[in-house]
């Protein structure tokens, strides 16, 4: 008998080692795809309230629409230096806490109207600030580029709104041009 009792303990014990490691007692995970940034799901979350309050939907879709902040986040992690990047995820971190030094609030229990403030006056901190607010700033500028970019070069934007034409069709003069049909979206 005790040598059966000796295997069952020990199948429960391997057992329990294999699946220890497995356990993870972590808040929240870290995303896999963004190896040199460390970013988790609610700090990227929060980039994309930031890039939707940059580009909100409105006639065209928005930031939200077209997940541009996974184009951000790939952007920062593949082109942007070891520096820039440890400068991006500081920036990022303290975010929510500018948002609520300058407006009372987390950034994402904010109307649209206040979280364009914010993003503002984070934009317009100016060179005479503390290292904390230079972060933000750098942090807003490198987030506001990348949402337009991605934006920009989003198949949405590339195919359905100003649609690229390789060779140019027959030429017709008497086509009205509408604001809808041909919209600048370049200013």
């Amino acid at each position: 008998m005790q040598r059966r009792e000796a295997l069952k303990s020990l199948a429960i014990l391997t057992g329990g080692a294999v699946l220890i490691p497995s356990c993870n007692f972590e808040k929240e995970d870290i995303l896999a795809a963004y190896s040199n940034l460390q970013i988790t799901a609610t700090q990227q979350t929060l980039l994309g309230e930031i890039a939707n309050t940059i580009i909100p939907a409105g006639q065209l879709k928005g930031a939200a629409d077209l997940s541009v902040q996974d184009f951000i986040l790939v952007m920062v992690n593949d082109c942007l230096d070891k520096n820039q990047q440890q400068q991006f995820v500081k920036g990022l971190q303290e975010f929510n806490a500018f948002s609520k030094k300058s407006s009372g609030s987390n950034f994402s229990k904010l109307e649209s109207a206040e979280r364009e403030k914010v993003v503002t006056q984070g934009l317009s901190i100016g060179s005479d600030a503390d290292e904390n607010q230079k972060i933000i700033q750098e942090f807003l500028s490198i987030t506001k580029r990348f949402t337009i970019q991605g934006f920009m070069m989003s198949e949405y934007i590339m195919t359905e709104v100003k649609p690229y034409s390789l060779i140019p069709g027959k030429y017709n003069g008497e086509v009205l041009i509408s604001s809808i049909s041909n919209m600048n979206i370049n200013g």
